[in-house]
């Protein structure tokens, strides 16, 4: 991946994989077979785009369940302080205009909303 330092994949981002796979599993989008292998490449995964990889072509069917977090309406912008478990991170980075500070671009999986946080690497 360009742009920098690869995020290590955290437990609580495999946590977040897996449920997205056992609940497209429980809508019959994914069959057994495909389940296991998403289900490999989560666990085996040490990088964080490694496991998003198993679940960037699923998409959510139901966005009414994916409720809008309320701490990220507050802050405008869908900005936030630090990424959540789960986000891809993009190679896409833009400066604040009002903060000057550059901000990356992180993908929710879940809803495929985009989120901005501030850049450690910049």
């Amino acid at each position: 991946m360009a742009g920098g330092p690869r995020p290590r994949l955290r437990e609580a981002d495999r946590e977040r994989f897996l449920s997205l796979l056992r609940e497209h599993f429980a809508r019959g989008e994914i069959d057994s077979g495909e389940l296991d292998r998403r289900v490999g490449l989560v666990l085996t995964a040490t990088y964080l785009h490694e496991a998003a990889a198993a679940v960037t072509d699923l998409q959510l069917t139901d966005t009414s369940a994916a409720a809008p977090d309320p701490a990220r309406l507050r802050r405008g912008h869908a900005e936030a302080a630090t990424p959540a478990a789960g986000w891809i991170p993009t190679d896409e980075r833009f400066r604040d205009p009002t903060t000057r500070a550059v901000m990356r671009v992180w993908i929710d999986p879940v809803d495929q909303s985009r989120h901005h946080v501030p850049d450690q690497e910049a």
